[in-house]
């Protein structure tokens, strides 16, 4: 199969980000990513360009940086509760969930990936949990949320 050798203009998920000197079949460079302009070829010329697009990866990543720490200090500050109504014995009728917990987020304005939630598990306890969320650039916080249980 035949390869070439192309410099990414925009982050590609699964490919590599911009400033990437990247290895790709040469139908997938010539039929998609050039002519779409997310990457031209690696040449003698495009390669002393190199600089300046790595100057805007860097300018990226400190802006997701900082987004990302302003998002973790509001998720820190935030302790959501939620309800959980218990049976006779004891029993718990349903759980809290990581949609349930990313709703909450949402109403409290933060906008963050559901999937950054990290849960191992439904919780189906009362008291005070708390969850690890990661967030983009390897930026962790924990949310403290509150299970009450109100019996039915």
């Amino acid at each position: 199969m035949a390869t070439t050798q192309v410099i990414l203009r925009t982050k590609i998920k699964g490919l590599g980000y911009e400033a990437d000197i990247v290895k790709v079949k040469a139908g997938f460079a010539r039929n998609f990513l050039v002519p779409q302009g997310k990457a031209f070829e690696a040449t003698e010329e495009n390669l002393a360009n190199l600089e300046e697009l790595k100057a805007k990866r860097a300018e990226r990543l400190a802006e997701e940086l900082a987004e990302a720490e302003k998002t973790a200090a509001k998720i820190k500050k935030f302790s959501p509760s939620f309800d959980l109504e218990i049976g006779q014995g004891g029993k718990a009728f349903g759980s809290v969930t990581s949609i349930d917990i990313h709703k909450k987020l949402e109403e409290g304005g933060i906008e963050i990936d559901r999937k950054a939630i990290q849960l191992d598990s439904p919780i189906k306890t009362s008291g005070k949990s708390d969850i690890e969320i990661k967030l983009p650039q390897d930026v962790n916080t924990t949310l403290t949320i509150n299970v009450v249980a109100k019996e039915s």
